[in-house]
């Protein structure tokens, strides 16, 4: 299977999604935890504990897109390990599904991070917090899950029953899913303070799309940039002072620098 019929077939599968996360007032399924005693305890809209329960809603959905696709779903052997999910085909190729979750406020997104620019994406042929190599699989695919937060005050204190569910109101709402190839949504800096993360796109027409501003320089760019990249901690103890570049402007600016070193060895 080629990345694209992989890509293809995989947002066809997510379209469903919206309608399965909903209800008919477009607010998350979801209210709460459950005890044995039917006792139902609220949720906050923290962006960690959403994230992880629609995570938990979609792997059997996605496990039986796997199947019907003629594809393996592999999960992760420990937690933190990328990608959150592997798709293997017949002919043993491998297809990394990233989960990325933010809520949103009109045409933006708070924020999403594609992840790390250190380890694995350098040394792309160990398995460092892999199962498989990063040179082994045939794409890295974003599936972007983005969601509004509900204009109401989460009482946690509250303790409800079964049959009060209509009273609880869902911390999240309107659903908004899309599948993107990594480098095609990654921005040119990092996604948040020091961290060694890759920032992503926040416009949510041109993540839909993937047109990032590495979209039409291609993918030996971004790798290249984000490879080379240093922030200014890295960059000393590195040796090499400051960092090369800290966007694409800078980047080209880099590049031009060692051109011309170059030529002059001509």
């Amino acid at each position: 299977m080629t990345p694209q019929k992989f890509i293809q077939l995989l947002r066809k599968e997510v379209s469903t999604y919206k309608s399965f996360l909903e209800t008919d007032s477009q607010d998350w399924i979801v209210k709460g935890f459950i005890d044995i005693d039917k006792n139902v305890y609220t949720i906050t809209n923290d962006t960690k504990v959403v994230s992880k329960i629609i995570e938990i809603l979609l792997i059997p959905k996605l496990d039986a897109f796997a199947q019907k696709n003629g594809l393996e779903l592999e999960l992760p052997s420990k937690q933190n390990f990328y990608p959150d999910l592997t798709f293997k085909d017949k002919q043993g190729h491998l297809f990394a599904v990233d989960f990325k979750s933010s809520y949103y406020e009109g045409d933006s997104v708070n924020g999403l991070t594609l992840g790390s620019y250190w380890g694995y994406f350098r040394e792309r042929d160990s398995v460092k917090n892999m199962d498989h190599t990063y040179n082994s699989y045939s794409s890295h695919t974003v599936l972007g899950m983005l969601y509004k937060q509900s204009v109401v005050d989460a009482n946690e204190r509250n303790v409800y029953s079964v049959d009060e569910l209509s009273a609880i109101h869902s911390v999240i709402e309107n659903f908004i899913f899309f599948v993107q190839l990594k480098w095609k949504i990654a921005n040119d800096i990092p996604g948040s303070g020091n961290t060694r993360n890759i920032g992503g796109i926040t416009n949510i027409q041109k993540l839909i799309k993937g047109e990032g501003p590495f979209s039409t320089l291609g993918e030996d760019v971004f790798d290249d940039y984000w490879k080379g990249y240093f922030n200014k901690v890295d960059a000393r103890t590195a040796g090499i002072g400051e960092p090369h570049y800290h966007n694409l402007a800078t980047y080209k600016e880099y590049l031009k620098s060692q051109s011309d070193k170059l030529n002059k060895l001509k």
